[in-house]
Order: C-alpha cells, then sequence, then structure tokens
C-alpha cells in the first residue's frame, strides 16, 4: 500500500530551452520581403540582426520588387490632392477600389499635411514609393509615406522668389541608384524680360545642377516616368509630340507616336501602365489605351483597350487611365470620380471613396521602405 505522502503520479521537469529555435536566415528574409511595411518598421525594433536586414539596400530592393508585382495589388496606394490645399493630402487603398463597392479615404497622419496645410501642393511624381511634392510653386520635397520620412530639397534656385516652378519630374537612374527631379523654374523681370532655366536635382549629391538656359517649348507639367526617362506632351501649334529627358545621361529626347496618331482628331494625354509608357486618345465618343511594349521601338505601339464614352462627354471627360487591375477592368477617372470599366460585359461601375473631395490629377504609388536620405549617409 502506498504511503499518504505519495503523489499520485510523478512530476518530471521538462527541460525549457532558453531561446526559440531560430528559422534560417534566408526564410526569414524571404517572410519578411512579403509583409507590409507597417509590420517591417516595428520588427526593426525586434533585434539587431533584424534591423540590418530591413534597412539594408539588398533587402529593401527585394521588398520593393515583391509589393511592386503583387498581382492583387495589395501594397499600391492612390494619393490625392485636393484643389482645396487646406483639406491636405490622402490616401485610399487601390485593392479596394477595384474589388469593394465602397472605399475608405484616409488623411495621412503625420507631419506633412501639418507642414503644408496652407501652402499650393501639387504631386510632381511618385517613384519606388517616394512621393515628389512642389510646395507654392517654388520648393520640393521628397516623402515615403509608408515611413513618414520627408526630406525637403534646397531651393532650385537663388532667384525663385521672383518666379515660379513651371514643369517638373520624378524618377530613378537604375545605374547610379540616384533618385532625381527635373524642374524649369520660369522668371518675369520688371522689364518685361522673360527667363527660363532647367536643372536636375540629385539625392545622392543634395544638389542642383543646370541641363538649359533660354526659351522651352510649352509642354505639359508634370513629367511620366518610364523606361529611365521622363516623358511630357508638347504641343506645337495644332500638333503635339512626346518630349523624353534621360535620368541617366541628362539629355533631352523624343519618342515617336504609332503612325495612326497622325489623325489629329483627338486629344492625347499620357501616363503609365505596367512601368510602360501609354497613351490615352480622347474622341469624345471613345477613349483608346496605347501602350508602349518595347520603349524606343514605334512598331511596339500597341492598343490594349478601347473604352466607350459614359453620358455626355461635354459636361465631364475621362483622365488618362489609371491602371488595368488582374481582372482586365480598368480604373479611369470622370471628372472628380472615379470609374471601372468591365470589357468583358462593356460595362462600368461607379466607385463610392467616402469624402472624396475635387481632386487633381491622383496618382498611384507603392509602399516601400526606401528612404529619402542616401544609404551612405545614414546610421544602421
Amino acid at each position: 500500500m502506498e504511503s499518504e505522502s505519495t503523489p499520485p503520479f510523478k512530476i518530471f521537469k521538462a527541460h525549457i530551452s532558453e531561446q526559440p529555435p531560430c528559422l534560417p536566415e534566408e526564410l526569414i528574409e524571404e517572410i519578411f520581403s512579403r509583409l507590409p511595411v507597417k509590420s517591417l518598421l516595428r520588427f526593426r525594433c525586434v533585434s539587431k540582426s533584424w534591423r540590418y536586414l530591413i534597412v539594408s539596400k539588398r533587402f529593401v530592393k527585394k521588398h520593393l520588387d515583391n509589393s511592386t508585382k503583387n498581382a492583387s495589388f495589395a501594397h499600391h496606394r492612390i494619393i490625392l490632392n485636393s484643389i482645396e490645399p487646406q483639406r491636405g493630402l490622402k490616401q485610399c487603398s487601390f485593392r479596394s477600389m477595384l474589388s469593394d463597392p465602397f472605399t475608405d479615404q484616409f488623411t495621412f497622419c503625420d507631419s506633412i499635411n501639418n507642414d503644408i496645410r496652407l501652402a499650393s501642393i501639387c504631386v510632381a511624381g511618385c517613384c519606388n514609393g517616394l512621393v515628389c511634392i512642389l510646395l507654392d510653386g517654388k520648393h520640393f520635397m521628397l516623402w515615403n509615406p509608408s515611413t513618414r520620412m520627408s526630406k525637403k530639397l534646397p531651393a532650385m534656385d537663388h532667384k525663385i522668389n521672383r518666379g515660379h516652378i513651371t514643369n517638373y519630374g520624378f524618377g530613378f537612374d537604375d545605374l547610379s541608384g540616384d533618385y532625381k527631379v527635373f524642374g524649369i523654374a520660369s522668371f518675369f523681370w520688371i522689364t518685361g524680360k522673360y527667363e527660363a532655366i532647367c536643372k536636375v536635382y540629385s539625392l545622392q549629391t543634395n544638389s542642383w545642377k543646370i541641363v538649359k538656359k533660354g526659351n522651352v517649348s510649352p509642354f505639359d507639367k508634370e513629367g511620366k516616368f518610364a523606361s529611365g526617362k521622363l516623358h511630357w506632351n508638347r504641343t506645337l501649334g495644332l500638333y503635339w509630340n512626346i518630349v523624353s529627358f534621360d535620368l541617366r545621361s541628362e539629355v533631352c529626347g523624343a519618342v515617336e507616336l504609332p503612325s495612326c496618331f497622325s489623325d489629329h482628331g483627338f486629344y492625347g494625354s499620357m501616363g503609365v501602365l505596367g512601368g510602360c509608357l501609354s497613351m490615352l486618345c480622347d474622341y469624345k465618343s471613345r477613349l483608346d489605351m496605347w501602350v508602349m511594349k518595347q520603349y524606343g521601338v514605334k512598331e511596339s505601339w500597341d492598343k490594349v483597350v478601347t473604352v466607350p464614352y459614359l453620358h455626355n462627354p461635354e459636361r465631364s471627360s475621362f483622365s488618362a487611365l489609371f491602371a488595368i487591375g488582374p481582372n482586365g477592368e480598368v480604373l479611369l477617372t470622370y471628372g472628380s470620380t472615379f470609374v471601372i470599366y468591365y470589357p468583358e460585359d462593356n460595362g462600368f461601375r461607379h466607385c463610392q471613396v467616402t469624402d472624396l473631395d475635387i481632386f487633381r490629377e491622383p496618382n498611384i504609388y507603392v509602399e516601400s521602405l526606401v528612404s529619402v536620405i542616401p544609404y551612405s549617409e545614414r546610421d544602421v
């Protein structure tokens, strides 16, 4: 018979390891590269090894590539700036716009809106998660909405208070790994003299340099970035063409339009679709969207979709094509609303966006870890 002091069962002390088993570094990197930026910003504080991984150039690029190529556009955001500057900059989910009956719009909750609330605001371009903003027509700022980091650029020219920046563009030179801003400042002197100066800013050197002085043929304000170059529509009397600026060589050039563009009975606007230069031909009865699938090759222009017009085209008009979704749906702006066109059944859907203001031309950016501080200057 067992003693009353003897326990009915034996208690074994389990051996608990002081540290949990570690995953291979390659697997951690692969998992992290698919996570949203918000999570990765928190993970930087977990350990030094995680921090070094997340801020490394190789990982930032890998995360950007995965986010850009995400088939469901999970990391793509639409940035809007109202025609009323005091309303600030806002954003909404691109994926929600394509798939949900209602899309929430959010005001950016960081200092950027407080700093520019009373300024004239213009989004000068988006590239690799960075947004270039023009303030009061005189000063540029680079900003990553996902990390909330921003950098006000040095003044483009000492005479800028007497003029305005009238044309601009923002993009990336993949050879040098440098982000560049293009600007044309125009000055009108008391004597009536007109002066224009073209400059390029380099993030790596944090400085501007002159590209050209003198008269400049009129073209669109905002340049579209594709294939390492900035592009603008240029009007030449009743005709127009595309001018380009190579961010690598910093040389101006031109892009040939398709042969069918010899018919000028339409309004042409330019955009970027899947990294390729695109043109929207608005005939006020239909829209034809063309994409240059092989940059610089005139014969590679391909008509990818035709969109019929909604209602009375004299009352409102479409913008440049915004994007094509994973199922072929086409997102455009129509006046100050968003619409989606479904080519399969030739139908439209008006997107319901909460608290939607009358906005300027919207832009799409992808959430990324790209920094506005050059890697060589960072304390990692």
